[in-house]
């Protein structure tokens, strides 16, 4: 039974391994994908989206107090 799912992933690594070998304008995308991510994660997190604990708390203890206090205080909605 071990062999069977060993032999069903090879086969189905090789299909993948195989179509990304055999690419042509699939490689360009992948590349222009990758960038993107690349960007969208690294990037706008840089300048975007700073650091609000660390900024406003010196402490790990302050900030995990100020976690615990906004997720268990009631929502006033």
């Amino acid at each position: 039974m071990i062999r069977g799912i060993k032999k069903g992933f090879t086969k189905v690594f090789m299909l993948y391994y195989d179509g990304f070998r055999t690419m042509t304008i699939g490689k360009k995308l992948w590349t222009i994908i990758l960038i993107k991510l690349f960007i969208m994660f690294i990037i706008l997190k840089i300048f975007f989206f700073p650091n609000f604990l660390k900024t406003k708390f010196s402490s790990d203890a302050e900030r995990s107090d100020y976690v615990l206090e906004q997720l268990t205080q009631p929502n006033t909605n």
